[in-house]
This record gives C-alpha cells, sequence and structure tokens, in this order.
C-alpha cells in the first residue's frame, strides 16, 4: 500500500471534529457556572444585608467548595470531559486541579502527600500569575510615565 492510499484510508477512519459543538457546549456551562456564582453573591448580598464588596470572597469560597467537593466525589470530572474549558476557565477549576493533585498524594500522608501534591498544578498557575503580573504592572507603569 501506498502512502497516499494510507493517508486517505487513515483520513477516514479519524474521528471526525464538532468545533462549533464544543465551543457552544464550553460556552454555555462556563455561563452556567457563572449564573451560579450571581445567583451565590446575590444570596449572600440579599440574605446577610452585605455590600458587593463584601459578599464577593463569600461567593468564591462557596464556589471553590462546590468544585471540590464535586471533584472529591468524582462529578466534577465528568462535567469537565462533556463540557471542556467551560470547566476549567472559572476558578471552579482552579479548585478542581487543586483537589484532584491532593487527592493523588494523600496515600502518601498529610504532609509528604497531600501538602506536597496540592500545588502541583496550581503552584505553576499562581508563580506564571505573579510573574505575568509583575511584568505587565511593570510594562504599564513605564508607559505611564512616559505617556
Amino acid at each position: 500500500m501506498n502512502i497516499e492510499k494510507y493517508n486517505k484510508v487513515a483520513n477516514s477512519h479519524q474521528p471526525q471534529k464538532h468545533i462549533l459543538n464544543h465551543t457552544l457546549m464550553a460556552f454555555f456551562s462556563g455561563g452556567i457556572i457563572g449564573i451560579i456564582g450571581e445567583l451565590i453573591l446575590c444570596f449572600y448580598q440579599y440574605i446577610f444585608d452585605i455590600s458587593l464588596k463584601e459578599a464577593t470572597p463569600l461567593m468564591i469560597i462557596t464556589m471553590v467548595l462546590i468544585a471540590s467537593i464535586l471533584t472529591g466525589l468524582g462529578i466534577y470530572d465528568r462535567l469537565g470531559a462533556k463540557c471542556g474549558a467551560g470547566t476549567f476557565i472559572p476558578i471552579t477549576g482552579f479548585a478542581n486541579a487543586m483537589t484532584s493533585s491532593a487527592m493523588e498524594g494523600k496515600s502518601e500522608g498529610l504532609v509528604t502527600g497531600i501538602g506536597a501534591n496540592i500545588f502541583k498544578l496550581g503552584g505553576c498557575v499562581i508563580m506564571f500569575g505573579i510573574v505575568s503580573s509583575f511584568i505587565l504592572g511593570g510594562i504599564r507603569y513605564i508607559i505611564g510615565y512616559f505617556w
């Protein structure tokens, strides 16, 4: 069999890409997570009669807690498989990454297992976030100084 014929047969058996379906699923699932966050935010503002500034950290903590519990139960990973980027872009995706890493190391103990593994992925995100904000903040300062 020549290479052209092989490539033709291989391409005909490749799974089809469903870019539109994946994009819509990520958009709507991320939007639903945002709606849930907004509902929790309004709930805290209404029930506790607090300002938006005070309710926002409570909402973030609640969303992280919900995502961590769902990750521990194995539900969040199944949602991530179906919804794609819509589940790992919001803060809930960060909570999922932290909880998954901690769960991987639980058999090794608290310090060397959970403590060492919890920031396996999250540590990279935090480090690059800090470095990039430092660089971009410096660029903004320089541009603002001369502009």
